[in-house]
């Protein structure tokens, strides 16, 4: 069996094409690397260049490669953005996710793990989040992460596709040294590059309703959620059952002070956080449950905190 990574040029795909290696499970990598990164291909895993939106490509890629199961990470993952420019979220997550699925059935290919996003909640008001909260997306990222998730149940229906979803927030750590988050908008890379520039990180809002007045996330290790990402690859390949989605949450959350702190010990760089205002729609808190992925996906927090930091923070050094 040989499975296609989508996307594995990026700090999350590079890191689930690492762990199919680590099990010894032949992947390939797709990816048009508009935020990708070649070198973060792992050694010995071929690795294409192009876009899910070129469809013979795709069918030429697994026909070469004898591809048997598909998972799909490739696609515009900024929310913020996708709010200024909701076509291009929309061409790349939703004609990207169709053209992908059109490939597969033209090629026989019947498997497929999603790399979906906890976006399709929105804010929800609910302490901690089930695969069963209502979704209410905010943004036509999450709208669209949510439309793929339907175009995967029409084809399950259709065609028979076998697939699930996995459902995640905020993605931190890093598994290696050479693979780091490149991302603009999130938080770790953006609290390093202050440090790193000699500016003081930001807190936006510090009087929430939570234990130290600063906003409640979910935040999981990236190895951690790629190793989930193999072991829904392995039932679906077994054939066992598998729910068409899953929450990967850590079912308690850490808050944004809090990771600040971690930061400050890691790096031993001591700072105060400058206090900014609230983000308008900011909630206080969104935890999610994993329960139902540790019933089926092996799926635990196998990082602290302060190992998450850590990790992270050594990669963004050895990438200065």
């Amino acid at each position: 069996m040989t499975w296609l990574v989508t996307g594995g040029a990026g700090y999350i795909g590079a890191h689930v094409a690492r762990a199919f290696a680590a099990k010894g499970i032949e992947a390939v990598v797709l990816d048009d690397l508009s935020t990708g990164r070649v070198e973060f291909v792992p050694t010995g895993t071929p690795f294409v260049q192009g876009s899910i939106l070129d469809g013979s490509l795709i069918e030429n890629t697994v026909e070469r490669f004898g591809v048997t199961g598909v998972v799909h990470l490739a696609g515009f993952k900024f929310a913020g953005v996708s709010v200024q420019e909701p076509l291009r979220a929309y061409h790349q997550n939703v004609t990207g996710t169709a053209t992908l699925l059109a490939a597969m059935e033209h090629t026989g290919v019947e498997r497929m793990v999603f790399s979906s996003s906890a976006a399709v909640y929105g804010t929800p008001d609910v302490d901690l989040v089930t695969e069963g909260t209502p979704k209410h997306p905010e943004s036509p990222y999450g709208e669209s992460k949510l439309i793929g998730e339907w175009l995967l149940a029409d084809q399950g229906r259709a065609q028979g596709l076998r697939h699930t979803s996995l459902r995640y927030f905020n993605v931190v750590g890093s598994g290696t040294p050479d693979i780091y988050d490149v991302s603009p908008h999130n938080l770790f890379p953006l609290v390093f590059d202050a440090l790193l520039a000699g500016r003081t990180p930001r807190i936006n809002g510090d009087d929430y309703p939570t234990p130290d007045g600063t906003c409640v996330r979910d935040y999981i290790h990236v190895a951690d959620l790629a190793d989930a990402h193999v072991v829904a690859a392995q039932r679906l390949d077994a054939g066992q059952v598998i729910e068409p989605v899953y929450n990967l949450g850590s079912g308690d959350g850490v808050s944004v002070g809090e990771i600040m702190r971690a930061v400050a010990e890691v790096t031993g760089i001591d700072f105060t956080p400058e206090i900014a205002p609230r983000r308008q729609g900011d909630p206080a808190r969104i935890v999610a449950s994993g329960e139902l992925a540790a019933r089926d996906l092996d799926w635990r927090m196998r990082h602290t905190l302060a190992e998450m930091v850590e990790s992270a923070w050594q990669a963004r050094k050895a990438a200065a």
